[in-house]
């Protein structure tokens, strides 16, 4: 295994733990402006509709695949300026 590679794994856990916590707050805040008065419904919300339960997944589901892919990316190209090296 590279040693670029190795280096890179405790970044990438604190990358994806910040991208966790990026993505949860802009999907509340495009949840809010999708004109929803309340907090997102979770799947075992009974008095919310099947429909609402599934667009609110996709979208956040939309979101967080979003937010990690382009932090991992500025992660690894800032891997590589530092180091010269790809870390994957």
């Amino acid at each position: 295994m590279k040693a670029s590679k190795v280096a890179y794994k405790p970044v990438g856990l604190a990358l994806g733990a910040g991208a966790g916590l990026v993505s949860g707050a802009l999907f509340k805040k495009v949840w809010k402006l999708a004109g929803h008065e309340g907090d997102a419904p979770n799947a075992t919300d009974e008095e919310r509709k099947w429909r609402e339960i599934l667009i609110a997944a996709a979208i956040q589901g939309a979101i967080f695949a979003l937010v990690k892919a382009a932090v991992e990316r500025s992660g690894a190209v800032a891997v590589r300026r530092l180091s010269g090296t790809w870390p994957a």
